[in-house]
């Protein structure tokens, strides 16, 4: 399989996962932080949360974005959320080591560090380069 086409399957199932996360935490908050073991929020806290799904399925929607419109570019989707990801895995990492978040979110930085060195090492095979 060439890279450009291995992106193109990377970006359809990283944008699928933001996309559903998003739309998961705007109208089903609940059962999404159940899935990930968090405890549920209320108040402002939940509206912030809709908040913050709102933008992660804008990220993931961008991929998407991508694939639909070629001449828009793969490789700068890829590199312009690498920008998004670091931010919020360090952020996230950050607020599980000085205990502003659980544990149980572990797996919001895991996910974003580990899809930036995925989107880093197809950038460095050339993906988007030529199509």
């Amino acid at each position: 399989m060439n890279v450009n086409r291995l992106a193109r399957v990377y970006a359809a199932l990283a944008g699928a996962a933001d996309l559903g996360t998003g739309i998961g935490l705007v109208f089903l908050p609940g059962p999404v932080l159940a899935l990930m073991g968090v405890a549920p929020v209320t108040g402002e806290a939940l509206v912030f949360l809709r908040w913050v799904g709102a933008f992660v399925g804008a990220v993931g929607a961008s991929y998407f974005w991508a694939l639909w419109r070629p001449a828009m570019g793969l490789r700068a989707m890829l590199e312009l959320t690498i920008l998004f990801r670091v931010a919020a895995g360090l952020f996230s990492a950050w607020a599980i080591a000085t205990g502003g978040l659980t544990a149980a979110w572990w797996s919001v930085p895991v996910t974003d560090l580990g899809l930036v060195a995925v989107q880093v090492w197809l950038l460095r095979k050339g993906a988007g380069r030529d199509g």
